[in-house]
């Protein structure tokens, strides 16, 4: 135990791996630190910057809010969330939604209400939830057993039962793992956290004819590939298939925190009061701003918008991944939610990039991820392939340096 006078560097607990940077300000896809140096932003807050920095329909936005009314609790009606839960409905398969404030909540808002809707029609043995190794649906403890990776697990004692993982994207071997337990499978269309992987439409709508068949519920994680991540509004609507309930969170609050659990009607109207809550979830300022992002990313021409540039940006990595073959092997992900398979180890490529004056974040499976604000200009994504090509040079010659 430290004493009164022990040295210390920060009063921050130690979990995360910082880079040395401060940042004071930012505008568009750009960040200033605290020293004037600029850095093309293409990590987003790790996808949560929907529309970049200080975006003036979300300034406007959360000034305009914030001088009438922030907090009520959800012991009262709230104009602003039913705004914004009419717009994700009209948008979208859902019929309920449920507020809250990160993607964490959102997964475990949907692990319950899964399980609850067998409970509340009689099969209270239904209450395993089949997931898909790589997956990440958040740092509580049941999104953590949803996901499996022992890595997180360790140290925080018995996780919470009832979470079976696949191995692969393969539907035989899911269909094997369904027994009379079985009360739905959950996964991210295209994961994040575990190496940007696009799971396919094919398999989506055969994950979506298997639980029919077995009469079980259909979860998708879209917290990370949602909100026109992918150049749809919803990963999912590539595959012209729906889920009977869906996470969302980071995109829709632009920056904000906000995340919501969106369902059918008859998966949600099992959840009465008293079944679940949240203090903050749904305030008036969050459904403000989530309500602004939504109306940007639904304007005529937007999501066309983000499909052109991720194709301009995926034709150039492309070229890139061949010229630089000792560093990158592959292109993953969709949209504008890309990943880089690499050859050297991700987090010496996230520094050269860094160093490059760009912004990227790790994954797994040695991947890196290129998040950029979907309203990202041409001119920056020049400057990211410049800077991409020369954290390339850069390595290879310290790599060349390091043979001879």
């Amino acid at each position: 135990m430290s004493g009164p006078n022990s040295p210390r560097t920060s009063h921050i607990m130690p979990n995360y791996n910082r880079a040395d940077l401060r940042f004071a300000r930012g505008d568009g896809a750009w960040l200033t630190t605290t020293e004037g140096e600029k850095y093309l932003d293409f990590g987003s807050g790790v996808a949560v910057n929907t529309l970049g920095h200080s975006h003036p329909k979300l300034v406007q936005a959360i000034t305009a809010q914030a001088q009438k009314l922030w907090h009520v609790s959800n012991l009262y009606e709230i104009p602003e969330q039913e705004a914004l839960a009419d717009s994700l409905c009209e948008n979208s398969f859902a019929e309920l939604v449920f507020f809250g404030n990160s993607g964490a909540e959102a997964a475990e808002g949907m692990i319950k209400t899964m399980r609850k809707y067998h409970a509340a029609h009689g099969h209270r043995e239904k209450v395993t939830l089949i997931s898909f190794a790589g997956a990440f649906h958040g740092r509580t403890l049941a999104a953590l057993a949803a996901a499996g990776n022992p890595a997180y697990l360790d140290g925080f004692g018995p996780a919470p039962t009832g979470f079976v993982q696949c191995p692969s994207f393969d539907i035989g071997a899911l269909e094997a793992l369904i027994d009379d337990t079985t009360a739905g499978i959950l996964i991210e269309p295209v994961q994040g956290e575990g190496g940007v992987r696009d799971v396919g439409t094919d398999f989506l709508r055969a994950l979506r004819a298997l639980c029919d068949k077995h009469d079980i519920l259909l979860g998708f994680d879209e917290v990370q590939c949602g909100i026109g991540r992918t150049g749809k509004l919803f990963a999912h609507e590539w595959a012209e298939i729906t889920p009977d309930v869906m996470a969302i969170a980071k995109g829709i609050g632009g920056g904000f925190p906000l995340g919501a659990v969106l369902t059918t009607q008859a998966v949600g109207e099992v959840m009465q009061p008293g079944t679940h809550g949240s203090t903050y979830g749904g305030n008036p300022l969050a459904c403000r701003v989530g309500s602004t992002v939504l109306d940007v990313v639904l304007e005529d021409g937007f999501l066309a918008q983000v499909q052109d540039m991720a194709v301009y940006f995926r034709q150039h990595l492309a070229r890139i991944i061949d010229e630089y073959s000792d560093i990158f092997a592959g292109l993953r992900g969709s949209g504008l939610m890309i990943g880089l398979e690499c050859v050297l180890p991700n987090m010496d490529i996230v520094t050269a990039l860094r160093e490059a004056k760009l912004l990227s974040v790790g994954a797994g499976e040695n991947t890196l991820r290129l998040l950029p604000p979907l309203n990202v200009e041409k001119a920056d994504l020049d400057t990211a392939i410049a800077a991409i090509d020369t954290a390339c040079q850069t390595l290879r010659e310290a790599q060349t340096g390091e043979a001879s």
